[in-house]
């Protein structure tokens, strides 16, 4: 799908998404309780799907139900999961490793190619060391074998999503884990949050010091209530449109949220008053707004960047690729970026979405400054399904194509 966006002056307000982050703990959560959990407020997106899908596949039940969805958890150590289908969806492929890894079932793992050429290292290794079958021949993983209770070192700077799909499944154990994490440990705030969550659905989970978490075995999951909060990642997109001089008002967002991204703000202001070094340790999703902004204001350097090149696509390459049509330049650093400032002009061809919902958001705001068409804009069903309406809403010019 082709969007073309003209000049505009959008005026309005958007009430962001559901967090996509949040809804994926509380489902999982609720997906292994011993009851019956309500989860409010909830975007049935591409990604969410994925991870409602899996959790059909190991016994749990589902149903939508006025203002959100009904989940009768699961037992998945008493599971036979043939197989689970993660879509193009990174946390959910992460979240769900180990929970398949909770009996001796043999487990089939698919996606998209994409998602099976994602780092998966550290599961990888812990198989190796426990004695688990884990084969990845590019078109699907097979698992076999169960997770042991005991010490799981884990680097802290690939993603946190390993992590947190561990503190999910040792609870379940027998025994007691520990698990120790190797500096530097980015994205902390999604821990942070899966920790929340764990915590409503009565697991306990102990902080030895800041990079060690002690999880006693032999722990239930109890079922709960809990309304999915508004979406930083995606809310960041509306808060751009403000920043850049718009009347945008962004609704449905929680000033008081663990999510990492909710520093969008700060970072606008930043890149509007100077040129200032961000660093996108903790918050890698903002990574292509913040080039754009960069861009469209006095530049920046920005750390913490060699993680975006393992997305949902190179985002450093990709970003780059697209820039450079407005005429902003973008240098990559290995782990830095630096984007230059002072010119940005009309595209010069049409932007591509590169199958990244992140990526097609970014150009669509910058279009309402200069004009222009994305191709591939059906990315943001992963993430957004309504961001054109919502953009529509507020005064933004579309016209579809195939």
């Amino acid at each position: 799908m082709t969007v073309t966006i003209s000049p505009c002056n959008p005026q309005g307000k958007i009430n962001v998404p559901p967090s996509k982050s949040d809804a994926h703990r509380l489902l999982v959560c609720a997906g292994l309780s011993e009851g019956e959990s309500k989860i409010e407020n909830i975007a049935l997106s591409n990604d969410i799907k994925a991870t409602l899908g899996c959790l059909e596949n190991m016994g749990a039940q589902w149903r939508e139900c006025e203002g959100g969805i009904i989940i009768k958890g699961t037992d998945p150590r008493k599971a036979d999961v043939k197989s689970i289908f993660c879509n193009e969806c990174g946390t959910t492929i992460r979240f769900f490793i180990p929970l398949c890894l909770l009996n001796e079932s043999e487990t089939t793992v698919t996606g998209s190619e994409k998602l099976l050429t994602r780092p998966l290292t550290v599961y990888e290794e812990i198989c190796k060391e426990q004695g688990i079958y884990f084969n990845n021949d590019g078109k699907k993983i097979t698992l076999k074998g169960k997770l042991n209770a005991g010490e799981y070192v884990v680097k802290g700077n690939i993603s946190s999503q390993f992590i947190s799909g561990l503190l999910f499944a040792l609870p379940l154990l027998d025994g007691d884990s520990t698990i120790k994490i190797l500096p530097p440990f980015e994205s902390r705030p999604y821990v942070d949050m899966t920790l929340s969550v764990l915590k409503l659905a009565g697991i306990q989970v102990e902080h030895k010091n800041e990079l060690e978490f002690y999880i006693k075995g032999n722990q239930s999951y109890k079922p709960f209530n809990r309304r999915v909060e508004g979406d930083w990642s995606n809310g960041a997109f509306p808060e751009a449109l403000s920043a850049m001089g718009y009347g945008v008002e962004t609704t449905g967002l929680r000033d008081d949220s663990l999510q990492g991204d909710k520093i969008c703000r700060e970072h606008f202001k930043a890149l509007k008053a100077g040129t200032p070094t961000i660093d996108l340790s903790d918050c890698p999703d903002l990574a292509p707004i913040l080039f754009a902004f960069a861009g469209m204001n006095n530049g920046a350097h920005f750390t913490g960047t060699a993680r975006l090149k393992i997305k949902e696509s190179d985002r450093v390459g990709e970003m780059s690729e697209e820039l450079i049509k407005f005429g902003i330049e973008l240098t990559d650093n290995e782990n830095s970026v630096d984007v230059k400032g002072g010119v940005f002009n009309p595209p010069t061809e049409i932007l591509k979405g590169h199958n990244d919902h992140r990526i097609v958001m970014t150009m669509a705001v910058m279009l309402t400054k200069t004009g222009g068409t994305i191709e591939g804009a059906e990315a943001v069903n992963k993430s957004y399904p309504d961001f054109f309406r919502d953009l529509e809403s507020i005064g933004v010019k579309l016209t579809y194509g195939t």
